[in-house]
């Protein structure tokens, strides 16, 4: 017992010696340091107010910390590929009373026409009303690649969804969505955080506060974080890091109007453009689907969850007569979202983000109250809240407003 009650003093006697040695105090009080460092930064991203889960938030802490290999590895172990074969959770049909595009027959509305008073009729609006879409699963379920009406402006129909099963996962659902942009008009919105910062103009903010929804009819993400964009973001005369010539572009305009191509070929900066994103590359080039999207997808198209390439992804396109096509879904590769827009039409198309966190696409309902309209998600099984634009949000998005 007096043994090793004596190894025990000697013991302490020697920690105590060795924390009383100066590099050893130095070195415990720069660890104190980081760590009281470390617990400030984590709390204030953890408590920006910039619509992200608690979860998110870390890992985009990490990510901005050069933690980013770590963040992915926890990803790859909690990764799950997507089951071949199935149903999908939710009902694909038309809801009843929904309008459903193409029940009516084609042309102008009775309210499109209208006399200028004198003795003129004004030229008949006629709806660009998208073709059916074939199921990718074979035989359609009900409702299935038919377009509904989501949207409409002046009494006539501006915003179009549908819905189509992949063809090996069929239990996953992809939303699909066509705009007239005779009839709407696109907003860049700034992240708080990406790209953050101030001076993009006053109507400009990372979110859509009270006051300012009237006429809101859509929204949807942006691209990757600008720092693995590949490009750079341009909105009211400020520009976060660079617009890089051969980059996929999106072109917002004072008309409210929006394009998409490549930098420096077939868009580029002029007196009428208010905002750029840019993202990767085209995906969709001249109607056709570049051999690119099957090479280094990882590399070429973003680091996913658990390096698995069908994860949710999503796109924007523009038809050749100028539709605009958002497209996303939770088991797409690059591939499929390609296939997916050229097949909604469009002719010039490029990805932007990826995972699921990120994904979004919201239409709103004025239910008597066009002030403050209802978000609904189109996809149900998109993880965030439809009022995730709402309050300050982390990343870029565009809003679209009735013209």
């Amino acid at each position: 017992m007096l043994r090793r009650r004596g190894r025990s003093t000697v013991k302490k006697h020697r920690l105590r010696k060795f924390f009383r040695l100066r590099t050893v105090r130095v070195i415990v009080a720069l660890l104190l340091v980081f760590f009281v460092w470390v617990a400030f930064s984590v709390g204030q991203a953890l408590a920006a107010p910039n619509g992200g889960s608690m979860s998110s938030k870390l890992a985009e802490w990490a990510r901005d910390h050069y933690l980013g290999p770590v963040v992915t590895l926890g990803e790859w172990m909690t990764y799950n590929p997507p089951k071949v074969g199935g149903k999908p959770s939710f009902s694909l049909a038309v809801p009843s009373g929904e309008a459903v595009a193409g029940s009516n027959a084609p042309g102008a509305s009775p309210s499109a026409k209208a006399g200028l008073g004198t003795g003129v009729t004004k030229p008949a609006f006629r709806p660009d009303v998208p073709g059916t879409l074939t199921s990718l699963a074979g035989k359609a379920l009900s409702g299935e690649g038919q377009w509904r009406v989501l949207e409409k402006v002046h009494g006539e129909p501006a915003v179009f969804g549908t819905f189509l099963r992949d063809a090996t996962y069929t239990s996953y659902v992809n939303g699909i969505v066509s705009m007239d942009q005779r009839l709407v008009s696109f907003q860049l919105h700034p992240g708080s955080e990406d790209p953050g910062g101030s001076g993009w103009g006053p109507s400009a903010k990372p979110w859509i506060p009270p006051g300012s929804r009237t006429g809101l009819l859509a929204t949807f993400n942006g691209g990757f974080k600008l720092d693995t964009a590949g490009g750079g973001f341009y909105l009211n005369g400020h520009t976060y890091g660079t617009l890089t010539p051969g980059t996929a572009s999106v072109v917002y305009y004072k008309n409210g109007r929006i394009k998409i191509g490549v930098w420096g070929q077939t868009v580029g900066m002029t007196s009428s453009v208010t905002g750029v994103r840019q993202n990767l590359k085209l995906i969709v080039d001249n109607a056709k689907v570049p051999t690119s999207v099957d090479q280094d997808v990882e590399t070429n198209w973003g680091a996913t969850l658990g390096g698995g390439y069908y994860v949710w992804r999503s796109g924007l396109g523009i038809t050749r007569d100028g539709r605009i096509i958002f497209v996303y879904g939770p088991a797409l590769d690059v591939q499929d979202l390609a296939d997916l827009l050229q097949r909604a039409g469009a002719v010039e198309a490029l990805q932007l983000d990826i995972n699921p966190y990120w994904m979004s696409c919201e239409y709103y309902q004025a239910h008597g109250h066009p002030s403050d309209p209802t978000p609904v998600n189109l996809l149900p099984t998109q993880q965030q809240s439809a009022y995730r634009y709402f309050s300050p949000y982390s990343r870029d998005f565009t809003a679209v407003f009735a013209r």
